[in-house]
């Protein structure tokens, strides 16, 4: 009964969370890793653990997939240097100086570096929570890397662990071979899996099974690369941006709108249920721990999480320099960043998921049967550097962006105005053709170019918040919606007295659902 309980505790946790961090305005994740802290408490969930394979196999491949879905390639390309820096130098970077702090504390050298390892990467499902407020092109840059840096991270970890246990050597061709196999196996699982997605698409037309198709791409990517020893976070990345270019021109309507809905709400219930967890498991390390223990462990973990901070501080400006002074190129000049925005990048350094998964990943003994050195530490430190830096850098993300005063990122709806205002002029232009393709009637014809040249003049007008066409939109709008809410009642009504059944009502329903939020412009979450 233990797996029911926690789903229904777990829901009930997210749902209060998220309604009481609404009105407080304080950002759930907050909320959320307080509350598991104190479920930790509840006797009947104390035996409540999250096993590393469902991390790595069941939360990861999916959260990831949706993150690089929804992640703009070109601003990758654009800044792909930087990115490229970020995730790979950086977390080496990062998981040293993590080892040289802990070791200092008295942690031998190899559960030194598993901690470094752990805490390394940032997490992009955690940034992309409390990065919203943030300009397009910050929100790429720190999804890229968060994205990216799980491999690099997962790499260290492995050789880690194998020089603790006993089964790796540090050299530097074998260090070089696995950081290969990483990125070039990962990128090349993704891509076949990419591939394979696509000719099954295009040998279907039902929404349901495309969406299956969907839901196994991560997975497929994941199992691919960890078979070959390759990066399965990589193949899961690669795979979903690939699937962001094609899926446009491959995937229709229904299966899009079907398969928004289900990755918006999956994901989010990922998310709010990890924030609870990771709390859980914090609580559950900290039973494991003498009195002494977990005096130096709180220690530890606030000197990592400063640690952490102050070498991501030190690597954003140290590298920006150096690059400046090497390369001096025009267009170089133009990708500068103020000293302002790098700092709120700085602060949206969060540790998640990834992190949890390589603690609870490590082993219970060595080769030679004795227990893996300080391991219920590497947890709990690992469980405490995320709770701290969710809460502290959550708490301190809102009055840090409204002092750098980042300027306002319009982009975003002038692209979005030019593809609409272009897309109708180049229906209106092909109407005629299409029409006499199509054998339409005149009035047809007619009446839909009326549509399209009113949606235009709304596009065009969308500057303008005094325009009488806009005016005129918005009482449409309005009077449709009522309408609507009208039709939905009768249909209802129709359903209660016997004259049509339940299944009638949900086709008529449909269509009204659809109507609806395309009259009302709501969008469904990414």
């Amino acid at each position: 009964m233990l797996g029911l309980e926690l789903v229904v505790v777990l829901c009930a946790t997210v749902l209060v969370c998220q309604v009481v961090g609404d009105r407080l305005r304080v950002a759930p994740p907050i909320l959320l890793l307080a509350a598991g802290a104190l479920l930790g408490f509840v006797p009947a969930l104390r035996e409540a653990h999250l096993p590393p394979e469902a991390m790595l196999l069941l939360f990861l491949p999916a959260l990831l997939y949706w993150e690089s879905l929804t992640t703009s390639l070109r601003g990758i390309r654009q800044d792909l240097r930087g990115i490229m820096l970020m995730s790979t130098a950086l977390v080496i970077l990062t998981a040293w100086a993590v080892a040289a702090v802990a070791h200092a504390l008295g942690l031998p050298w190899g559960p030194a570096w598993v901690l470094g390892a752990a805490v390394a990467p940032t997490d992009a499902t955690t940034a992309g929570v409390f990065a919203r407020m943030l300009p397009r092109r910050s929100i790429t840059l720190l999804r890229a890397e968060s994205l990216i840096n799980d491999g690099t991270a997962l790499v260290v970890y492995g050789l880690a662990v194998g020089i603790t246990v006993g089964e790796e050597h540090l050299t530097v061709p074998h260090v070089g071979w696995l950081f290969l196999l990483a990125y070039v196996g990962g990128a090349a699982a993704g891509a076949v899996t990419a591939w394979l997605g696509i000719q099954l698409r295009r040998s279907l037309d039902d929404p349901l099974l495309e969406n299956v198709v969907t839901i196994g791409t991560p997975f497929t990517a994941f199992l691919l690369a960890e078979e070959i020893e390759a990066s399965g976070v990589l193949a899961v990345v690669v795979a979903g941006l690939i699937m962001s270019q094609v899926g446009p021109r491959l995937i229709g309507a229904a299966t899009r709108r079907q398969t928004q809905a289900f990755w918006s709400l999956s994901t989010f219930l990922l998310n709010a249920s990890l924030f609870v967890l990771v709390g859980l498991e914090a609580q559950s390390a900290a039973r494991d721990l003498t009195s002494d223990d977990l005096s130096h462990a709180l220690i530890t973990v606030g000197l990592v999480s400063v640690v952490l901070v102050a070498v991501r501080f030190a690597f954003q400006f140290g590298a920006v320099y150096l690059i400046r002074l090497l390369d001096r190129r025009p267009q170089q000049r133009l990708r500068r960043m103020s000293h302002r925005a790098r700092v709120v990048g700085g602060v949206t350094g969060f540790r998640g998921a990834v992190s949890l998964a390589v603690a609870l990943s490590v082993p219970e003994t060595l080769d030679s049967g004795a227990p893996f050195p300080d391991r219920d530490v590497i947890v709990f430190v690992t469980s405490g550097v995320i709770m701290l830096t969710l809460v502290v850098q959550g708490l301190l993300l809102p009055p840090v962006v409204r002092w750098a005063q980042l300027p306002h990122d319009a982009s975003a709806e002038e692209e979005r105005s030019l593809a609409e205002t272009t897309a109708a002029e180049e229906a209106l232009k092909a109407l005629p053709d299409v029409a006499a393709d199509l054998g339409t009637a005149p009035e047809v014809a007619e009446w839909t170019r009326h549509e399209y040249e009113t949606h235009l003049r709304v596009v065009r007008a969308a500057d303008d918040s005094e325009d009488v066409v806009l005016s005129h939109k918005e009482d449409y709008t309005a009077l449709s919606l009522a309408l609507l809410a009208r039709k939905r009642a009768t249909v209802v009504r129709l359903r209660d007295e016997d004259h049509i059944d339940d299944t009638v009502l949900r086709q008529v329903q449909a269509n009204l659902d659809i109507e609806e939020v395309r009259l009302s412009g709501a969008e469904l979450s990414d």
